[in-house]
């Protein structure tokens, strides 16, 4: 049995105290492995569990399994010091741990409806070894209700033990940015929902020895679920009439960038740039959608915004054909060379990149297509299924069209000159990331193309 639900602040006031405590961190993702890291650092016991046996196989090693600033150096320190070790098996961690954070990630179906299979499966093999006296923390973002009804259900179901009275439960939203997510954990204030007084009052103290800024609690789990929801939400929604915004930019002969920019100098004016809209944002107003179809509630805003993010990966075929077209050419056997393949700039990682459904739709409309990324080796593009080129030079080499669609800082250093020459003219830039000047790239001859930018003249 834990004793970790009678926990004071002064248990825990120091790294030598913390070494008496062990957490466990299901899902070594972008988000779960950082926050093992910090706990280590806090000097906790920690353990990782994760199903990707390769990515186990680095952390022994002490190597980390994606780019994070900061993280690899962590990793090595605590695989090191015995602070941090990794494991496959959840029942075996679970049996020996004082607090539990579920760190999965939520998926959305084919019919856009949430899959939380991956949670399920964490809740079941943690709870067939779940002690009594145990802390559970889930951090994945869900839908409000989903803790004090699947996560709490299924532990209780296999452990035979019940939430609030044998086990402490509560719900704290991770804010983080890929790319800069052991500062960002460090210094967000961390909202805290929890199922009692007790499980409240344990997880903040927890949470506070990584978490430097403000720790703010809320009256209940499912309020602090549905926080999360509308921090992702309004962004989609922001986006969304940034996107409306642009495309009205581009008919109307104005540069959005610059009327954003002139906006924003209004303190209530917080205009976000336009474009395709990856990574997880896109899958959380569903979970926000099907709760509210549960309570018989319509979010008319959150579905349209969506609506008109989805649409942004066919305005970005138009921009494409549109271009082409003014280069006297047609999208059917065009070579179209496509920068970029990650979620979002300047981070490796292409879970949540709707690179793929871009590409597939340049392919239906008949276009050859190539891709580049610099953040990728050539093998990796491979092994990912991205119709790769070795070099950038074989990239561009014989196209008629550049596609930009994320925009990596590198991206802003293209050699457009020395592009001119390796092209097949009259040639065209579709800039989906703001990062090519429209009258630099006309000057070189291109006939560009880019979201909001309303200003081109050929």
């Amino acid at each position: 049995m834990s004793t970790i639900m009678n926990l004071k602040k002064e248990d825990i006031d120091s790294p030598e105290k913390c070494k008496k405590y062990t957490i466990t961190i299901i899902g070594c993702g972008r988000m779960g492995l950082p926050t093992a890291c910090l706990f280590a650092e806090a000097g906790f016991k920690v353990i990782g569990v994760d199903t990707n046996s390769h990515l186990i196989s680095l952390l022994k090693k002490g190597k980390a399994p994606f780019i994070e600033p900061g993280l690899n150096e962590l990793i090595k320190k605590h695989a090191e010091n015995e602070h941090l070790t990794v494991t496959s098996n959840t029942k075996e961690a679970a049996q020996t741990s004082d607090i539990i954070v579920l760190i999965v990630p939520t998926l959305i179906d084919q019919k856009k409806k949430p899959d939380y299979s991956h949670l399920e499966k964490a809740c079941k093999e943690a709870g067939t070894g779940l002690r009594s006296g145990t802390l559970i923390i889930l951090e994945s973002t869900t839908g409000p209700g989903t803790t004090e009804t699947l996560a709490k259900e299924t532990l209780e179901k296999t452990s035979g033990l019940k939430a609030g009275i044998d086990f402490g439960l509560a719900y704290s939203p991770i804010r983080a940015t890929s790319g800069r997510v052991l500062q960002d954990i460090a210094n967000y204030p961390r909202v805290v929902g929890a199922i009692n007084e007790q499980s409240l009052r344990v997880t903040c103290l927890v949470l506070s020895k990584i978490v430097k800024a403000e720790i703010i609690k809320v009256r209940n789990i499912k309020t602090a679920e549905v926080v999360k929801l509308f921090e992702n939400v309004y962004r989609d929604a922001n986006i969304a009439l940034a996107n409306e915004f642009a495309r009205f930019c581009e008919k109307a002969g104005i540069d959005f960038l610059e009327a954003q920019k002139a906006a924003n100098t209004q303190p209530y004016c917080h205009l976000l740039v336009p474009g395709i809209v990856s990574g997880h944002i896109p899958t959380d107003p569903y979970l926000f959608v099907e709760e509210a179809e549960n309570v018989n509630a319509k979010l008319r805003m959150v579905t349209l915004a969506r609506k008109i993010n989805d649409e942004m990966i066919s305005h970005a075929i138009h921009l494409t054909m549109d271009a082409l077209r003014s280069c006297g050419k047609t999208m059917r056997r065009a070579k179209v060379s496509v920068f970029g393949v990650s979620y979002r700039p300047n981070v490796k990682e292409t879970r949540g990149s709707l690179a793929k459904d871009l590409i597939n739709m340049l392919g239906i409309k008949g276009a050859i297509v190539r891709v580049y990324d610099p953040l990728f080796s050539y093998k990796e593009l491979i092994e990912l299924e991205y119709p790769a080129e070795r070099t950038l030079t074989k990239t561009v080499e014989g196209a008629g069209c550049l596609l930009i669609a994320v925009g990596h800082n590198r991206f802003k250093r293209l050699n457009l000159r020395r592009i001119r020459f390796l092209v097949k003219k009259p040639a065209a830039i579709v800039d989906m990331g703001h990062v090519i000047d429209p009258v630099k790239a006309e000057k070189e001859g291109f006939v560009y193309r880019g979201v909001g930018r309303g200003i081109w003249t050929k």
